[in-house]
């Protein structure tokens, strides 16, 4: 009987063949794209500076006082350190205006009694400077109608005030005989303020925390002589850094 032999048919593939085929089943590389760097906000380095904490029935107050007011600011230090402000209140208050305080007769004031001429027995000299200005949140001095526009050794008043027009702000500067810088322009139109006090009263600081404090305290009810129908009391304490 002969042996039948059956052919084994291999498929082998030549070089050629093979080298088609790894080609057609390995991908490609992907195209790697460079990614543009990201541009990180550069942090915002605090300003330096003393700030004092005024804690209210409405809400707390933070205040930095500036350096380039050096007698407002030593005094108002000194009085937040001997607890002078203390239970005191904001005896005057009007809305798109300001709030004002720091009247020591205040303290026990009965509410038939007329407010806003207590003081501590000395002024402090203006201290004026064209960058610093009244915009919302200013912490200005109060005062008489003295001639050299000399500041109350404590009463104070924080700036509400509101939004000008350019329009209005060329009037303004027609009334007090001076031009607002562009940034001033700016703050005035945007945020508000009380141009018309520029240059007249001392701005020693001003508000980096509680505006919305600020605007309550300016919007609550009052009698006719501006006094909250409700006593609006504060309490003082500088701020450690």
């Amino acid at each position: 009987m002969k042996r039948v032999l059956i052919p084994i048919v291999l498929s082998v593939l030549t070089v050629t063949g093979f080298a088609q085929v790894k080609k057609a089943i390995v991908p490609k590389k992907p195209t790697t794209v460079k990614a543009k760097p990201v541009l990180k906000t550069p942090a915002v380095k605090p300003v330096a500076g003393t700030r004092i904490k005024i804690t209210t029935d409405s809400g707390i107050i933070i205040v930095r006082l500036y350096d380039k007011t050096p007698q407002h600011k030593a005094n108002f230090i000194k009085l937040v350190g001997e607890h002078f402000y203390d239970s005191l209140i904001f005896h005057r208050v009007i809305n798109e205006f300001m709030i004002q305080g720091g009247d020591p007769g205040s303290k026990n004031a009965s509410y038939e009694m007329m407010l806003g001429g207590g003081d501590v027995g000395y002024m402090i000299p203006a201290e004026f400077d064209t960058t610093l200005y009244h915009k919302k949140g200013a912490l200005a001095a109060a005062r008489n109608n003295n001639p050299e526009k000399s500041s109350s050794g404590c009463q104070f008043y924080i700036v509400q005030g509101k939004k000008y027009t350019d329009a209005e702000l060329n009037q303004v500067e027609m009334q007090i005989g001076r031009k607002f810088s562009r940034i001033q322009r700016m703050v005035y139109k945007e945020k508000g303020g009380t141009p018309f006090l520029d240059m007249n009263y001392t701005v020693f600081g001003e508000v980096e925390k509680g505006l919305e404090v600020v605007d309550k305290i300016a919007t609550v009810p009052k009698n006719q002589f501006d006094r909250p129908l409700g006593d609006v009391r504060m309490k003082m304490e500088i701020i450690k850094q």
